[in-house]
């Protein structure tokens, strides 16, 4: 930095800010795993507390909202996985981990590994309700996903023969634990899909978390999710799910309420059908009755005792409904026919040659009556005009210049000169007689009229 440039200044506030949005952003969040230590509950409901290992330590806070979702109770000593948001609390410039989940560690992670899958696979849309199918009433083949040595096949097949005998069970040999059982489920599944069957069992007996695992890899859950087959999922007993159960159309407790699901008891088909036999039977008198009660009813009616009366009234209202309309239609006809007179006669009116004709009658009255007025007006001017001309005549100086009198104008002012005294000699004049007029110049001024 050279001499002339000013560093820029923070204050702490801005730094603890600029570390923040750091945090959140680089690493933002995270599963950690640690040992809880100095854990308090404020009375608010918020958990604070420290994780640590051998070597360094975070502080770490829990809402009230989260906590009350923990299945089991945080303490300080317990080793933890938690997920949560690494970012700065401000007001002491200390960074912290803001917990949003919490889950013992040991068999916790087993479980946190099937809650973000549960999580991921539920999004995706895999265990929406408006995906699954409906099971067949009466299957004929039945396909089995399973162990051929557990108690789950045994189970199964004791209750398929106990309440329907004559069904076509597929048993498709898969191992249902250890590292390659997920590979056999899938296989299975797929095959027994692919065969056509009518109904899919897929599970086995119960055991413990890790026993059930296989049941929860994401590979057979979308086996499960994407057959065209309806599956029914039957994993451990009542107290255990997997996600087989979330992704299948159906979940059984056990293998042998599976089994139960897919057929009904052959007896309670046998009572059914005599139920419905006798419903239909009791049905069919039910409509025969009411069929020849309705018979009797029209067979007793006054049409079919007397059809011909019948058509003796339809053809007089027929008739009568013809004359009124013929009424109608020549009443209607008439006023058409006087409404159609009377625009034939205003249309003759108002056509363009009665209008031009009744306008050049109007133009001849208009200008005979223009004439008399004008001449009549030329004669009051006339009479008017008369005693006015007599007066201009006498009083013209052309009547006075008829006397022998002459109008002298100086020029070429054309000035009319009145007094001699206005002249010099050498002035040039013009005079006016009665008839005509003369140029002259004056050659001498005489201030009298005589001499």
């Amino acid at each position: 930095m050279s001499a002339m440039e000013t560093p820029s200044i923070w204050n702490v506030s801005q730094l603890t800010r600029r570390v923040k949005e750091l945090l959140e952003r680089e690493i933002g969040q995270v599963w950690l795993t640690g040992e809880i230590s100095n854990f308090r509950v404020s009375p608010a409901g918020h958990a604070y507390f420290t994780l640590k290992d051998e070597q360094s330590q975070i502080d770490a806070v829990m809402f009230r909202g989260r906590m009350a979702r923990l299945q089991f109770t945080p303490d300080s000593g317990l080793q933890v996985i938690v997920a949560g948001q690494v970012t700065v609390y401000e007001r002491r410039g200390s960074y912290q981990i803001v917990c949003d989940e919490m889950h013992p560690k040991g068999v916790g992670a087993l479980q946190l590994a099937f809650e973000k899958l549960k999580k991921k696979l539920s999004a995706e849309g895999l265990f929406d309700e408006a995906r699954k199918k409906p099971l067949p009433l009466l299957p004929k083949r039945i396909g089995i996903v399973t162990s051929p040595t557990g108690a789950a096949i045994r189970d199964i097949l004791n209750v398929l023969q106990r309440r329907f005998a004559n069904v076509h069970v597929l048993l498709y040999p898969a191992r249902v634990q250890g590292a390659e059982a997920a590979g056999d489920l899938v296989e299975g599944i797929r095959a027994l899909d692919a065969m056509g069957v009518d109904v899919m069992i897929v599970g086995r007996g119960g055991g413990s978390v890790e026993d059930l695992w296989p049941f929860n890899e994401e590979a057979v859950v979308r086996a499960v999710s994407e057959a065209r087959t309806p599956i029914i999922s039957a994993v451990g007993h009542e107290i255990d799910f997997a996600l087989t159960d979330f992704a299948a159309d159906l979940r059984a407790p056990t293998p042998s309420a599976a089994a139960e699901l897919v057929v009904r008891e052959q007896r309670e088909f046998v009572e059914r059908l005599q139920s419905l036999r006798q419903r239909m039977a009791g049905a069919m008198a039910h409509v025969l009755r009411e069929y020849r009660n309705r018979m009797n009813v029209v067979g007793a009616s006054y049409v079919f005792r007397r059809p011909e009366e019948l058509v003796r009234q339809w053809r007089q209202r027929l008739d009568e409904t013809r004359m009124a309309l013929e009424r109608i239609v020549h009443d209607r006809m008439q006023n058409e026919r006087q409404r159609l007179t009377g625009l034939l006669r205003s249309l003759e009116l108002l056509s363009p040659r009665e209008r031009l004709r009744r306008a050049f009658e109007r133009m001849a009255v208009l200008r005979q009556r223009l004439s008399q007025s004008g001449s009549t007006l030329v004669e009051r001017g006339r009479a008017r005009l008369r005693p006015v001309l007599a007066q201009l005549d006498a009083l013209s100086p052309l009547a006075v210049l008829g006397r022998g009198y002459a109008l002298a104008y100086k020029m070429p002012e054309r000035a009319v000169v009145r007094d001699a005294r206005t002249l010099a000699p050498g002035d040039e004049l013009t005079l006016r007689f009665a008839q005509g007029a003369a140029a002259v110049s004056v050659q001498q001024i005489k201030e009298s009229d005589h001499g």
